[in-house]
């Protein structure tokens, strides 16, 4: 068989229409093939810190019920359990010309100490291993964001045409860790969620108290008197007390943190099959 052709058969086959083009197009469907290398999810922390080893086992459930026979692994980048490097060793190839996995970081947007984590540990794997970009920022990050707002009783969605109609909150922040650049990423997702919302919404890293503020005092300014704060995160990234924190620093509700939604499932296929296109060559 030509490389060309075990190339082919390395990637998935799509359930549906032709994807457009660019790294914010919409969700898609794959199917991907037996014998497709390992799907590893990156969890921040060590396996000890909650809730991250029980949303990494709940969004690998929801990737292996889509894709069935689809393995998928879940390693942590800090602590002796279950860490990324044991995980990448136990892996083996499939085929000579694939990497044994591709490891799909559980975080939303760049963050510099675990993405340098991830790099250091896959470089290291004796295991060939492809690191997969963050998960967003995506439509599905807007659309989860979406859902735990209302969750929390901060808005309300219309079930039928997943659009909100009423909102509890009149303004929200999108709260977000890692740096500048992060901050910028996640203001594609605000722009997207204040589309769904029809409220404004700005961005603001998660741990600067002045640029909470400064958000705060300019959805008040532009007449939104109630403010929510929606966690640009996982789980695994920042401990609740932060999360409590930045609300609190504007006087504004929040919602819960991203959690195990189903869109970051599908999410962390996409990006999977991303990485492991580049990886060969299409």
């Amino acid at each position: 068989m030509s490389p060309e052709s075990q190339a082919s058969e390395a990637l998935p086959s799509r359930r549906r229409r032709t994807p457009r083009g660019g790294r914010h197009r919409g969700d898609e469907s794959f199917l991907l093939p037996p014998g497709s290398p390992a799907l590893v999810l990156a969890v921040p922390g060590p396996a000890r810190r909650p809730p991250g080893a029980e949303i990494a086992a709940e969004l690998a459930r929801y990737v292996e019920i889509e894709h069935t026979g689809q393995p998928v692994h879940v390693g942590h980048l800090e602590g002796d359990e279950a860490h990324l490097g044991a995980v990448l060793s136990g892996l083996r190839q499939q085929r000579q010309d694939e990497p044994a996995a591709v490891v799909v970081p559980l975080i939303t947007g760049p963050d510099p100490a675990p993405e340098a984590a991830l790099r250091e540990i896959v470089a290291g794997s004796p295991a060939p291993a492809v690191a997969a970009e963050p998960l967003g920022p995506h439509p599905l990050i807007a659309e989860a964001l979406h859902d735990r707002l209302a969750d929390a009783g901060l808005a309300r969605a219309d079930r039928i045409r997943m659009m909100t109609m009423v909102t509890a909150a009149s303004g929200v922040i999108v709260a977000t860790p890692g740096d500048a650049t992060a901050v910028r990423q996640a203001e594609v997702t605000s722009v997207l969620l204040a589309s769904r919302l029809a409220a404004p919404v700005f961005t603001a890293p998660l741990d600067d108290e002045a640029a909470l503020k400064s958000a705060a005092e300019q959805l008040r300014g532009s007449g939104a008197a109630a403010l929510a704060v929606a966690p640009h995160l996982i789980g695994p990234e920042a401990d609740d007390e932060r999360i409590a924190a930045a609300a609190a620093v504007v006087g504004a509700g929040r919602s819960a943190p991203l959690g195990a939604h189903p869109a970051l499932a599908r999410l962390a296929a996409l990006r999977y099959v991303e990485a492991l296109s580049n990886a060969l060559g299409g």
